[in-house]
């Protein structure tokens, strides 16, 4: 009996032992600072729960992180001590799945490996050697150079949360965590536009801050920032002043927080080091339970006992509703093919009376003016629209597109009732057994009707047209002018406000926000019969033109519209004509009759900036105009990106279409017109819209088409700003200049085929690389240039052009660079080697003799205007849609 405690003795001994080595080699934490060569684990600092760097003042703390206690999830994280609030992590995407898992600092910046050694979270590289990694007291974690210099910072990068002291540009998001334990990123988006702070779920709206029963509205202007201080929530303008503000009780910490449910909070702290409960007069939003895209599940329906189910839908097991008939309600994963991947027509489940969305409140209607059929009718042909709702007080219809959420009781909102409709599939086809019978009944009944009605159309018709040749032979007369001028004033500004036009074939459309309709007879007044053509470009021929008040249009004929009717054209036209900043060029009026469409736009006396930047003679365009001229077409764009509505993609950024007038105006033109060209697609082809030297590597590679896209164009631009010729000097500039320019023909000083010379991209690359970058500019400013501004110009410039879309800045954030209220990215080197080979194919045959061949003829096609069609037989995406290729919003 004495033999087995000996044994037992050396076992207990060696798990004490290594109980105590684990605490021995349990991690210490550092105080704001930690050196490279450092690593960190949950494991080396599992007595810490994982935290190995605070803030000097404890506030904050650097953390790897397991949300929920879970076992199988781990991020390196910032967290407030006090609340244990995380706000910020790193690897949301791809958490470390081990707790032994190491974190390494090194001299090239941050990693996160996985348990088998793989890197799966990195800091970008840098051009100096990383020299500490430092976290503040206001929560920003940040690497430093030897000159304690910020090489990279978290707060940058925002995840879910900001904090006072952080700023949230627009075009930033913060993007919700899928769940408490997982912060992979969820379907909830806080975006800050142009004009205010928008809360959307997969892509549809449900909150505004300048709708909110609490916010204030101090002036008009563009947003450039949001940020959160010891006064309140603010949406603040470039120079500082505040645009819209949230006044909330006095504090010292405040954090801005979008949670996986979707609801904004604004949690306050007396001070930074203040307990976890927050101060009472916080802030949280949406305030109604029922205002939350899924509140009650996807189609429950949300009232103020809780949450049930529509009169015709049961409890589904996924804690939503289903329809009770044992239909299914259709997704938008069952678009397969040309009929929609379905096996049976689709019909429609009723939701009853007083029951509505969510995201009404916030859409225009995609209809208006007609009955409920033809809005059953618009949601059956479109494969996106699973389902949609009808107010019958203001005959407008709602569409529903791409995901379902929960309903809302309208007799507990006070809204107006409308009628809903879910677009479902039967489990099985009709029977036709039955109908037989009835259908033939139905034909023998209806076809005389049918007939009797066709020819009371058919003579009509023929009576419309002739009294309308008759008045269109008697209507031109002096009086038209005043006539013009009567319809101009009578033209709403209003975008909420719906408008009816009469087309020339007698079909009534009511467009919301439709700007001034002309007659085809009144644009020639206008233009004096086309009299004066001051441009031409890929959209077609521009004429100059003045209204009956005297003010100066520019008339643009639009060329390769695709087919089109009227009401979609108009649609589109709506959707431009109510787009109005200060760097955008504003759309006055339009003319849609039989197949002409002219667009009549503001006139800008300059002309287009490939005028004054490329042209031989004539006055020169100074450093500090070109520097107006990047920010406000930097401005612009962001604007079309972010600060609309329906984000608009330009697809053909180039000096051509950047506009000036006297006063250093600058503004966009061409925007959304992409959208009007014909898709040209079929089989193996696709043909894509653009101009050669602009475009974006993606448009030649299995991608998508995204706001990035610009970016790229742009970042060109910007290089041509620097040197003052075209990128390409082989290219042929085009002839005209867009909406705004004054002389009739002719080419610019960079139109010669004759001589080659280097492909300036590549230079401006190797002129980064040797840090010589005042060499790059305007050789004839004669060094009349600002030699800081032109390494910031190249640097934004060659971060617009990296190869990977992802690793290019925002509009946005380009803007807030160029003007310098924001930190100045790093171009990455490894990210721009193709221009190498691209400059190989404008300067020789590379050594191989084959790419820069390849490459010339690539980027050959195209027309005398410019406009590229490029067509590839392999490697494009052929799921790329139409709307993708020619300007997605």
């Amino acid at each position: 009996m004495g033999s087995p405690m000996p044994m037992r003795l050396p076992l207990v001994v060696l798990l004490l032992l290594g109980v105590v080595s684990l605490r021995v080699r349990a991690g210490k934490v550092a105080t704001e600072l930690v050196k490279p060569d450092f690593t960190a684990s949950y494991l080396l600092f599992i007595d810490t729960y994982g935290v190995f760097l605070a803030s000097t003042s404890g506030a904050f703390q650097a953390v790897v992180y397991n949300p929920a206690s879970q076992q199988d999830r781990y991020y390196l994280a910032v967290l407030h001590a006090p609340s244990k609030t995380c706000v910020w992590v790193a690897n949301r995407a791809v958490p470390i799945t081990d707790r032994a898992a190491p974190l390494h600092l090194t001299a090239r910046g941050i990693s996160v490996e996985d348990p088998n050694g793989t890197v799966v979270w990195s800091t970008p590289p840098f051009g100096a050697p990383v020299a500490a990694l430092r976290l503040d007291n206001s929560g920003n974690l940040a690497l430093l150079d030897g000159r304690n210099a910020t090489l990279w910072q978290s707060f940058d990068r925002p995840t879910d949360s900001i904090v006072s002291s952080q700023r949230l540009p627009v075009g930033g998001i913060l993007t919700s965590a899928a769940s408490d334990s997982d912060l992979s990123e969820g379907d909830y988006r806080l975006n800050v536009t142009a004009a205010d702070a928008v809360l959307t779920w997969m892509g549809s709206l449900y909150w505004r801050l300048s709708n909110d029963v609490n916010s204030i509205k101090d002036h008009d202007g563009a947003v450039a920032y949001m940020a959160v201080n010891g006064t309140g929530l603010y949406l603040f303008a470039a120079d500082g002043g505040v645009v819209i503000q949230v006044a909330l009780p006095a504090a010292e910490l405040r954090i801005v927080k979008l949670g996986y449910d979707g609801k904004l909070l604004v949690a306050s702290f007396a001070s930074a080091n203040s307990s976890s409960t927050p101060m009472g007069g916080g802030f949280e939003v949406p305030s109604g339970g029922c205002d939350l895209p899924l509140s009650c599940g996807a189609l429950g329906l949300c009232t103020p006992k809780g949450c049930t189910c529509p009169p015709l839908f049961a409890a589904s097991h996924d804690s939503g509703c289903a329809p009770s008939n044992g239909s299914t309600v259709l997704s938008v994963s069952s678009c397969g093919d040309a009929t929609g991947g379905r096996s049976f027509p689709v019909s429609y489940v009723s939701l009853g009376n007083g029951v509505t969305y969510y995201a009404i409140k916030f859409a225009p209607p995609a209809l208006a003016g007609d009955n409920i059929s033809s809005c059953q009718e618009l949601c059956t042909s479109n494969c996106a629209c699973l389902g949609y709702f009808y107010d019958d007080s203001s005959l407008s219809c709602y569409l529903v597109l791409h995901q379902l959420g929960s309903f809302i009781n309208t007799n507990s909102t006070g809204g107006s009732d409308k009628l809903g409709y879910i677009k479902v599939q039967s489990s099985q086809a009709p029977s036709s057994s039955n109908s037989s019978s009835s259908n033939s009944t139905l034909i023998a009944i209806l076809l005389p009707t049918i007939i009797a009605f066709v020819l009371i159309v058919v003579v009509s018709a023929v009576v419309i047209t002739s009294w309308r040749k008759e008045r269109r032979r008697a209507g031109r007369h002096p009086s038209r002018s005043r006539d013009l001028q009567l319809r101009r004033q009578r033209s709403p500004s209003d975008s909420a406000h719906l408008v009816r036009e009469i087309v020339d074939d007698g079909d009534d459309i009511v467009i919301p926000g439709l700007p001034t309709r002309f007659t085809h007879d009144e644009i020639e007044d206008i233009t004096n019969s086309f009299r004066i053509k001051i441009g031409a470009g890929g959209f077609g021929a521009v004429y100059k033109g003045e209204l009956p008040d005297g003010s100066l249009v520019a008339v643009k004929k639009i060329q390769g519209v695709g087919m089109q009717g009227k009401r979609e054209f108009c649609t589109e036209i709506a959707v431009i004509g109510n787009i109005h900043h200060i760097n955008l060029v504003r759309l006055r009026g339009f003319c849609t009759e039989g197949q002409r469409r002219l667009l009549v736009y503001e006139y800008m006396n300059r002309g287009s900036l490939d005028r004054s930047l490329f042209r031989p003679t004539g006055p020169l365009l100074e450093w500090k105009e070109r520097i107006d001229v990047a920010i406000g077409a930097a401005r612009g764009l962001a604007y079309l990106h972010f600060g609309c509505d329906q984000r608009i993609i330009h697809c053909d950024v180039k000096p051509e279409n950047i506009l000036l007038a006297d006063g250093g105006q600058v503004k966009i033109a061409d925007f959304g017109l992409a959208k009007l060209l014909t898709p040209e697609q079929s089989g193996l082809f696709t043909t894509m819209r653009g101009t050669r030297g602009y475009l974006a590597p993606e448009w030649l590679s299995n991608a998508p088409i995204t706001d990035r896209t610009d970016v790229y164009s742009f970042g060109m631009v910007l290089l041509e700003l620097v040197r003052g010729r075209k990128n390409r000097s082989e290219h042929v500039s085009d002839v005209g200049g867009g909406e705004a320019s004054d002389s009739s023909n002719g080419t610019t000083g960079s139109s010669s085929r004759a001589a080659k010379s280097d492909y300036f991209p590549l230079a401006a690359l190797e002129g980064h690389e040797a840090r010589r970058y005042a060499e790059l500019a305007d050789p004839r400013l004669q060094g009349r240039v600002v030699a800081e501004e032109v390494e910031r110009v190249v640097k934004v410039a060659l971060c617009c052009l990296h190869e990977d879309p992802h690793l290019r800045p925002s509009m946005a954030v380009v803007a807030g660079m160029l003007e310098g209220t924001m930190e100045l990215w790093e171009p990455r080197v490894q990210s721009l080697g193709f221009l190498r080979l691209y400059g190989r194919g404008f300067t020789g045959p590379a050594d191989g003799g084959g790419s820069g061949i390849k490459l010339n003829q690539m980027w050959s096609v195209g027309d005398r205007s410019g406009t590229t069609s490029l067509t590839t037989m392999s490697g494009w995406p052929s799921y790329m849609s139409s709307s993708q290729l020619s300007g997605p919003r």
